[in-house]
């Protein structure tokens, strides 16, 4: 796709120019909701880190089976989506209410073309609601004040940050978005979380390279953590079995899942 053939509906408030996090993602996953510079990007970054189309369906896969757990396992009807990104198939608010039609699901993110597709995330089951809020994750308290509309906040919550406070660059400031929002949700509440690391376990050493060129040539910057770092923001939380581990390795329906440098977990409030 063009620039000039751009995802249908753009937004004046679409920067063409630059490639951007959720169009690129869009683009690794098979999705036409991109433009000619997301290829571009999209496509040296593969060339550098071949792993990253694994990535993107691995973290897609683990969206899939921690709804489907927290739907159908742990009887959660509240979903709240920090970061949802552009809509593909099976979006957490489908699989959550194919499961339980009286779920309820906020998405929030601020991307303009997000913005614009946010008619098709609103689609819900009679019985359920599902909303959008245009926030930014680095303003957790206007993002707890803004799903009060939709969501009960006496009642449990599955909180999903897939893949978004690696957009938080200051570790500390990343810790405090999670416990601000994790603070606002009652027990038997659920954190589901994915994160990119360069740990040598996971095989992430070729994230490095992969990451500079991102931060010179796209937006937003993006920063990879190690597991002592990521193991930090479920501080005061009970992890779900498997822990934390390879995304693709959470849970998985097959036998020997690839492993990627992405980590997965989901922990319970207690």
């Amino acid at each position: 796709m063009s620039e000039s053939e751009g995802p249908v509906g753009g937004s004046a408030r679409v920067n063409t120019g630059v490639a951007h996090n959720a169009r690129v993602w869009n683009h690794w996953i098979g999705g036409k909701d991109n433009y000619e510079v997301d290829q571009v990007v999209g496509d040296q970054v593969a060339a550098m880190f071949p792993v990253i189309r694994d990535v993107a369906r691995a973290d897609r896969d683990f969206l899939g089976r921690a709804v489907r757990y927290l739907a159908a396992d742990c009887g959660v009807r509240q979903f709240l989506d920090i970061g949802t990104g552009l809509p593909t198939l099976d979006n957490t608010h489908e699989i959550a209410q194919r499961i339980a039609p009286e779920s309820k699901i906020v998405y929030v993110d601020n991307d303009p073309l997000v913005l614009v597709h946010a008619r098709t995330l609103l689609t819900s089951t009679p019985e359920g609601s599902t909303d959008y809020i245009d926030a930014d994750v680095h303003r957790p308290d206007s993002i707890v004040e803004g799903v009060t509309a939709t969501l009960d906040l006496g009642r449990p919550v599955a909180v999903m940050m897939l893949g978004i406070l690696n957009f938080v660059l200051d570790t500390g400031q990343a810790q405090d978005i999670v416990r601000r929002i994790m603070a606002a949700v009652p027990s038997g509440s659920y954190l589901a979380l994915t994160h990119p690391t360069t740990d040598s376990d996971l095989g992430g050493e070729g994230n490095v390279a992969a990451m500079k060129f991102w931060n010179e040539n796209a937006t937003p910057p993006i920063t990879a953590r190690s597991r002592t770092e990521v193991t930090a923001f479920f501080d005061g939380l009970d992890p779900v079995a498997p822990g934390i581990v390879s995304c693709s390795q959470w849970r998985a329906e097959s036998g020997s899942p690839v492993v990627v440098p992405q980590f997965g977990a989901v922990a319970r409030k207690p």
